[in-house]
């Protein structure tokens, strides 16, 4: 199996071109994220990631984790390598430096979670839930439960989780049954049952921090009436040492297709008389914080793809050029390696474009993120978010999806061998399954697009990143040079097919409800598909201009703008058939019955 290296070169293209990391250090806040900055951070990331985590991988998959009557014990070696990555300062790259972190823009830490993730996907899962806990915490804890717990988890000494999934409560959020019963301390007793719970036990931290989301007594139904407590695994005395065991346990673990050494928990909240539990923020608000945790946790997931995506990229890549098989169909030349079969080629082109489109919409939605942290309660910051969070379900349901089919055809041109556990090109395809389920399924991101980011501002965020797409096309057409022009014009009816498809939509939106549900996901594939070759063309044009200059890595630049002609040609004319399938609607199935099933 060949040995994970992060694409730094990618990365540090991607962020200063597309996601506007070179800006940032200009702008308060950020003023240490510096080019030579970034560079150090990047090659020790990749380093660690490459030398401490990759290793670790397929030890984790083979052996997994193990519920024993002292909790969760996770495979050999993850201790140590939890251990080294906390004191190296991984877990609060972005994190306020205020409570120990370093403060460094999300543009920058994006690029340091997609190797963690590249290099060892279960062991990452961790502290993308304390991450998650952390934004969560800092919007709506007390001065005093910051005090307590915020620094420890951004260190990585405690990590957290979420707590929202329950046996009869998935997606629906309005059937939970967990419940919180105030004291007079003004803590609560909290009690309940939540399952899918990723780290809820663990043996690498003394103490973990979930964040439970329960009804009050008083509560209104529905989500209206959710609330979000803190429970941690051990109480926390005044002076910050750990107290009593708290009654929240661990009761099961599940076995599961991938990611086996992320252990995924069964938990148990108050079989002991109540867990000790406190109120986080405001009573029956629990719903609309846990989305800040949500949000995160998105972003990540998307990021899980790419990272697996690119993974199973380069281990295609490296059997194609050292397996032999089959006679040259140009030249006639017998023996050849797998990489010199157009179909193979065709295979690791579509590996490689697919995971730089969607690492690209990652690292911009970063970058927005960073653009709306810096201008605050102003209408530029809320400008910026709101693309931000635009982004974020295309990032998430475009880079799952994508991982999925990535990793699938890694597996494809392994062959037989991929099929072969002992070769590992299976285990990235199984790791990634989970992707488009967890976090929101692909549907729900598709919903969260339409409803939520789509139309909550009648569509005036989506005409802002039409314009964009319009001006990246009407520049590769007016470049000059035929490969660029190719890819422009491909962009542009693209481009025309996603317009039309989001006029359909807001046309049908009230008196066609049923069609426009059914015309979400092939709604979302479209706009993932557009928006990786609004990106891919962006590159490209970044890529001439240091050719014209001839700066740089050349080569680096050449294999750039073929990359992105073919994205434009074998990617963008599937935007004129999902925009197809948008319009189509649910006219096969109206008036059908259940009975077609």
């Amino acid at each position: 199996m060949s040995d994970y290296r992060a694409p730094v070169k990618d990365m540090r293209f991607v962020m200063d071109e597309l996601a506007g990391f070179k800006e940032l250090s200009q702008m308060p806040g950020y003023e240490d994220a510096t080019p030579d900055l970034a560079d150090a951070i990047l090659e020790e990331a990749a380093k660690f990631t490459g030398e401490v985590l990759a290793p670790l991988n397929r030890i984790g998959d083979q052996q997994g984790c193990k519920l024993t009557a002292n909790g969760v014990t996770t495979p050999p070696g993850w201790k140590e390598a939890y251990k080294a990555f906390c004191e190296a300062g991984w877990n609060g790259v972005s994190s306020p430096a205020d409570f120990g972190g370093q403060g460094l823009p999300d543009s920058l830490g994006v690029a340091v979670k997609e190797m963690v993730c590249s290099a060892n996907l279960s062991f990452s899962l961790g502290p993308l839930l304390t991450t998650g806990a952390v934004e969560a915490l800092i919007t709506c804890a007390s001065d005093e439960l910051k005090a307590i717990y915020l620094e420890k988890m951004i260190t990585g000494e405690w990590t957290g989780t979420m707590n929202l999934t329950e046996p009869q409560a998935g997606s629906d959020l309005a059937l939970i049954r967990s419940r919180a019963e105030p004291q007079a301390d003004g803590s609560y007793r909290v009690f309940g049952q939540k399952i899918f719970i990723t780290y809820g036990d663990h043996d690498m931290t003394d103490n973990i921090v979930h964040l439970v989301l329960a009804r009050l007594p008083d509560a209104p139904a529905g989500v209206k009436g959710i609330s979000m407590f803190l429970v941690p695994k051990f109480l926390v005395n005044g002076d910050g040492s750990l107290g009593a065991r708290n009654d929240a346990h661990c009761v099961s673990i599940e076995h599961k297709l991938g990611i086996h050494a992320s252990p995924t928990c069964v938990m148990a909240y108050g079989d002991n008389g109540g867990a000790v539990g406190y109120l986080l923020g405001e009573a029956n608000r629990g719903l609309e914080y846990m989305f800040i945790m949500m949000n995160e946790a998105r972003l990540g997931v998307g990021l899980q793809g790419i990272a697996l995506g690119e993974r199973a990229y380069q281990q295609a890549l490296g059997y194609a050029r050292e397996r032999k098989q089959g006679r040259d169909a140009v030249t006639g030349e017998a023996l050849v390696t797998l990489d010199r079969h157009p179909d193979i080629r065709r295979m690791l082109m579509l590996m490689k474009c697919r995971v730089e489109a969607c690492r690209a919409m990652a690292y911009y939605a970063s970058g927005l993120l960073d653009r709306a942290h810096v201008a605050g309660e102003t209408e530029e910051g809320k400008r910026q978010l709101w693309l931000a969070e635009f982004m974020i379900p295309i990032v998430k349901g475009g880079g799952t999806e994508m991982g999925i089919d990535v990793t699938s055809l890694g597996i494809q041109i392994y062959g037989g061998m991929g099929f072969i556990e002992e070769t590992g090109a299976a285990q990235h395809w199984r790791d990634s399954r989970i992707t488009t389920i967890y976090e929101g399924t692909t549907g729900i991101q598709a919903n969260d697009l339409l409803f939520r980011k789509l139309m909550r501002d009648q569509g005036a965020t989506a005409k802002v990143v039409f314009g964009e797409v319009y001006a990246t096309a009407k520049a590769l057409g007016a470049s000059g040079k035929p490969e660029l022009q190719a890819i422009g014009q491909r962009l542009g009816v693209a481009l025309k097919a996603w317009t039309d498809a989001t006029e359909w939509l807001a046309a049908n939106a009230k008196t066609g409800l049923s069609g426009v549900l059914t015309a979400a996901v092939p709604y979302l594939h479209l706009a993932v598909t557009v928006c990786g070759g609004w990106f891919m063309g962006k590159a490209a044009l970044a890529a001439a201009g240091y050719l014209d200059k001839g700066e740089g890595d050349l080569a680096f630049y050449r294999a750039k703008i073929a990359t992105a002609r073919f994205y434009a040609d074998q990617m963008l004319p599937l935007a004129a058939a999902y925009g197809e399938t948008v319009r189509a609607g649910d006219a096969a199935l109206a008036g059908a019955g259940y009975e077609v099933f």
